[in-house]
């Protein structure tokens, strides 16, 4: 897959934010368009309005704004793009993911499918809701993929119970 020098998106993150959400990288749509989760029947967007993170649905090209509501976004591969199948274990950066969860200490991270966090905790298992480990003081979890590649799998319920934990940590 193509390699950039620089982030093919940038991180979306800043201190004690609600929940940041990490795929495995940019697909090739999101490459081209410069923006998350940017396929037109990726959920992605539709679930963070759906779970009540956001007032409204959100556009992909607002990508930026997600900071507005506590929200950050990220990848594990953020120098290449395409489909998780087409990539390779150089492309992530685990140990970089680490260091931005401990800097920014969000209160969950939020892995947007069990790849990314397959190749995060170098696990062959990895089941989806919460998850026993932490990075830091960060609880994190793990959803069904938005790709509309994972339609096979998909499963809205671990996305809703999301919703309900982050609407029950409120804002304190």
């Amino acid at each position: 897959m193509p390699v950039s020098p620089i982030p093919i998106l940038p991180d979306v993150l800043k201190a004690d934010l609600k929940v940041v959400f990490c795929g495995t990288a940019a697909g090739s749509r999101s490459a081209k368009e410069g923006a998350y989760y940017a396929h037109p029947r990726n959920r992605f967007w539709p679930m963070l309005y759906q779970i009540g993170l956001t007032p409204r649905l959100l556009k992909p090209a607002e990508y930026r704004s997600v900071l507005d509501y506590g929200i950050g976004l990220t990848d594990l591969a953020k120098e290449t793009f395409g489909a998780d199948a087409d990539l390779e274990g150089v492309d992530f950066d685990r140990d970089g993911l680490r260091q931005k969860i401990l800097d920014h200490a969000p209160r969950i991270l939020a892995f947007n499918g069990k790849t990314a966090a397959k190749i995060f905790f170098e696990s062959a298992t990895i089941k989806y809701g919460q998850q026993e480990e932490k990075v830091g003081d960060s609880l994190v979890y793990v959803l069904p993929s938005t790709s509309p590649a994972a339609v096979g799998s998909w499963d809205e319920g671990p996305w809703l119970l999301l919703g309900k934990m982050i609407r029950e940590m409120g804002e304190g």
